[in-house]
């Protein structure tokens, strides 16, 4: 079956997609045109790369989360590196491991810059991102001609490195256009789960199908955490559910995967294999249960109920 997939941000939980995903691919998707913030955003690059959520899985079997923990500059000083990173460099890690990595795996497929997923001038990957310096969202590669740039040329790892960047944990990117300098940082901040941005008026060609975390997650202060860093990312956080509350209605929800997190937070990098094989059969389990009760015609229903426009609508 032919579908559209968007996946939300969620840092380490994007293993329970990965399980979703696999699930999906024995049921015969195949998906046309791919979109997600953050984590959303890597594994969209990737399945608009060519890979599959079998070759994504043996990815992840093989990895070690803790070499996303990066540091650059002044991060590396003893003692006082994330404290200086976050004052000076606006960030506690560097964030630039996981542009190499994306940049390598999407090589292997032949694949770098937006142009190679292009096909008769319709690009089938879209990436968010936050432009905070212009406090908007951002939309790649589809924003790009807006700053004075060939959205074609543009490298897809560059784009996945700007929707990555939690706010105070990964240095922001700095983006040079025909404007000046934008500060970009996790798409999360502005939209984090973009489930209509494939949208279009009167009958789609086929469904989107939208990954998205069904959290319990107890912020920092409420855990007890009151140094200066959990403050800021429940700021940060309670920023981003108000902004992206407008995603859980019906006629979103109809079409959505709802994958639980176990308690998985998206910072959890030194996720154990048990725990992380967990969120995987979280999201198998997931996906199955929606394949189970999916209705394309009550999908249809509510889609050209509410739909009405083309664009992304942000909240």
């Amino acid at each position: 079956m032919k579908a559209d997939a968007v996946f939300e941000g969620g840092g380490m939980r994007g293993i329970g997609i990965i399980g979703a995903l696999n699930y999906m691919e024995t049921q015969g998707y195949h998906w046309q045109r791919v979109a997600g913030t953050s984590v959303g955003a890597v594994v969209a690059a990737l399945l608009a790369a060519g890979y599959t959520a079998k070759e994504m899985n043996k990815i992840l079997s093989e990895m070690d989360f803790r070499d996303f923990l990066d540091k650059n500059g002044l991060q590396r000083v003893p003692l006082l590196g994330k404290a200086l990173g976050f004052l000076v460099e606006k960030g506690i890690y560097s964030g630039d491991y996981v542009e190499e990595w994306i940049h390598k795996l999407l090589k292997k497929k032949g694949i770098r810059k937006f142009k190679d997923v292009t096909t008769n001038g319709e690009c089938r990957l879209k990436i968010v991102a936050s432009d905070i310096t212009k406090r908007k969202t951002l939309i790649l590669p589809d924003n790009l001609p807006d700053y004075g740039i060939d959205p074609m040329k543009f490298s897809i790892a560059k784009a996945v490195r700007m929707s990555i960047s939690i706010p105070f944990y990964f240095k922001p990117v700095e983006f040079l256009h025909a404007d000046g300098l934008s500060y970009i940082v996790d798409g999360a901040v502005c939209c984090n789960f973009p489930i209509s941005i494939f949208d279009v008026k009167g009958t789609p060609r086929w469904p989107t199908i939208g990954f998205k975390f069904d959290s319990t997650e107890i912020s920092n202060t409420k855990q007890g955490k009151k140094d200066p860093i959990s403050f800021l990312f429940d700021i940060a956080g309670t920023m981003s559910a108000e902004k992206n509350r407008e995603w859980l209605k019906e006629e979103n929800l109809i079409r959505t995967v709802l994958i639980p997190t176990l308690g998985v937070n998206p910072t959890d990098f030194y996720l154990s294999k048990s725990q992380s094989l967990k969120l995987f059969k979280s999201g198998y389990r997931s996906a199955a249960k929606f394949h189970k009760s999916w209705n394309y015609e009550e999908y249809l229903g509510k889609y050209r109920h509410t739909n009405t426009n083309s664009k992304l609508l942000l909240p």
